[in-house]
């Protein structure tokens, strides 16, 4: 599947668990709504990542990829090490000068 540059590097850091490379895909204030939780800048979505990754150990494997305007929905299987994996995810990202401002993650 052809990817935008951007969304092809965010499937790619998460892949290979790089939190630092995961974080230059977003903007200086860019805010992550994941599992309930909020994360807003660089510094706690490198942390949350981080925690995600150790707890998770999740991939991701893009099925489908839309844009439109200043949005990008990214729908990937994810598997990992938690229960009901894998399951398939929407990845919603606000897009803003070449990065990810926001990302909604639903299921």
């Amino acid at each position: 599947m052809e990817l935008p540059q951007l969304v092809a590097q965010f499937v790619e850091t998460q892949n290979t668990y790089d939190s630092e490379a995961y974080v230059t895909c977003f903007t200086e204030t860019a805010i992550v709504h994941d599992e309930g939780k909020t994360h807003t800048g660089k510094e706690e979505i490198r942390q949350w990542i981080e925690d995600a990754n150790e707890k998770y150990r999740s991939v991701m494997k893009p099925l489908q990829y839309e844009e439109s305007g200043s949005n990008g929905v990214l729908t990937a299987e994810v598997s990992g090490t938690f229960p009901g994996s894998p399951i398939v995810l929407r990845f919603n990202m606000g897009l803003k000068d070449g990065l990810i401002d926001s990302l909604k993650v639903t299921g």
